[in-house]
């Protein structure tokens, strides 16, 4: 709709105004219209009876009760061969339609009523024995003044109330369009320097939703760079030794086949990671069962030691991620601990806590956040001999994240490298 404006102040002022506008004039309309209404045929009807009994005063000869009546009600009266009038009069008139009304059931008379709206005075002509009486007065006697004075406060007060809500709204505004600026910053990959959440608390969920997209969508993009740079490094250098054996006919089966075996373990890892998750219906798990099958599986040589609840919480979750998730963590575990692991769940209202700790090599502090990191690999702080993609972390952090939870890495008790996940119910 074109009359209606585009832009949040203004949406924002008329649905503040107009709202309150309909509601003055109802209310005006309602109970001040009748108010004045009665107020005004009261006013009226008092100054036409004041007017009738000094005509009748007139007409029975007894000036001086006349003229002193005329006195105390502080009515001029004179009367005129002739009168200069308006061609049409203001019987018909919102001041003085009452009193006219009035006049013409008690005189039984054409009356002829007249204001001067300058002046703020109003004049009846009556006609008596060829010549007119005039009655003059002020139009305050029929007409209050304060219905003019609440139209006038009607429109004062919806610009009183627009200038007073402007200030929070210009607020909201300048949140919405920082907010939009740096969703635009962002879509074209630069960065925002100085925006912060602000505004009120939708605005600043919307702006912290908006902060955690583009971190997001950054790590995407180190993840696809260091993705080409890890197949890159990592399949060029066993290409380049296969092509060298068969070139100078110092090719080994069987060493061509573990390279190839490489290669594939390489490429179906680097595939699983492009893929991301597959989309699956969320179901109602408990954790127990399914850590205990994955250890079993994927930790048969170690010692496995459990602390679970005795009635643990049902969790909403995407089975096969969150299993795929866990399932990478303890094969880590399993890969680097000496011969212990220890998995333990904590519940609470909440979130659930699992906890895998391994009596391994551990992770230096410093290179946690690397360990995080696909394609990474930190062989050097563990072993030198494990090779790997550096997929397996980054797998399980990718899908925990999706859940709403985090993967923190601490130290162990037992030494090794204690793997927190923390999930919200």
């Amino acid at each position: 709709m074109k009359l209606f404006p585009r832009s949040f102040f203004w949406r924002t002022a008329l649905m503040i105004v107009v709202p309150l506008i309909i509601v003055q004039l109802i209310m005006s309309n309602v109970f001040f219209g009748n108010h004045w209404g009665r107020i005004h045929a009261l006013m009226a009807n008092t100054l036409s009876s004041e007017i009738a009994t000094m005509i009748s005063l007139m007409d029975s000869g007894n000036m001086s009760a006349m003229e002193t009546l005329a006195k105390n009600s502080r009515i001029n009266m004179s009367v005129n061969a002739k009168l200069n009038r308006p061609k049409r009069d203001d019987n018909d008139s919102r001041e003085v339609g009452h009193l006219a009304a009035n006049l013409k059931e008690r005189i039984k008379e054409p009356v002829s009523v007249y204001v001067d709206r300058g002046n703020r005075l109003l004049f009846v002509d009556v006609p008596r024995d060829g010549k007119i009486v005039t009655f003059a007065t002020s139009l305050r006697r029929v007409y209050s003044t304060s219905t003019d004075v609440f139209a006038i406060w009607l429109v004062a007060s919806a610009l009183l109330v627009t200038i007073l809500v402007s200030p929070f709204v210009i607020m909201h505004t300048r949140s919405i369009t920082r907010i939009a600026k740096a969703a635009g910053r962002f879509g074209r990959g630069l960065d925002a320097p100085g925006f912060k959440p602000s505004g009120s608390k939708e605005i600043r969920e919307a702006a912290h939703a908006l902060i955690t997209m583009k971190e997001r969508l950054n790590r995407y993009n180190r993840t696809r760079t260091d993705m080409l740079n890890a197949v890159s490094h990592d399949l060029k250098t066993p290409l380049t030794r296969m092509r060298l054996s068969v070139e100078t006919d110092s090719a080994v089966k069987k060493v061509l086949l573990r390279d190839i075996d490489r290669m594939t373990d390489m490429v179906n890892g680097y595939l699983a990671f492009a893929r991301g998750e597959i989309p699956e219906i969320e179901q109602e798990i408990a954790l127990p069962a399914m850590l205990m099958r994955i250890a079993r599986d994927d930790a048969p040589d170690k010692k496995i030691a459990t602390n679970f609840p005795e009635n643990p919480v049902m969790f909403y979750a995407r089975p096969t991620a969150l299993a795929r998730a866990f399932q990478n963590i303890v094969a880590n575990a399993a890969q680097y601990a000496k011969s212990k692991i220890e998995i333990t769940e904590t519940d609470s209202s909440e979130q659930i806590t699992i906890i895998i700790d391994d009596d391994g090599p551990g992770i230096p502090v410093d290179k946690r956040a690397d360990a995080l990191r696909p394609f990474v690999r930190l062989d050097g702080a563990r072993s030198d001999a494990t090779g790997g993609t550096g997929l397996g972390l980054s797998i399980a952090q990718t899908a925990i994240e999706n859940h709403g939870g985090q993967i923190l890495l601490e130290d162990s008790p037992l030494g090794g490298l204690r793997v927190r996940v923390v999930l919200p119910i």
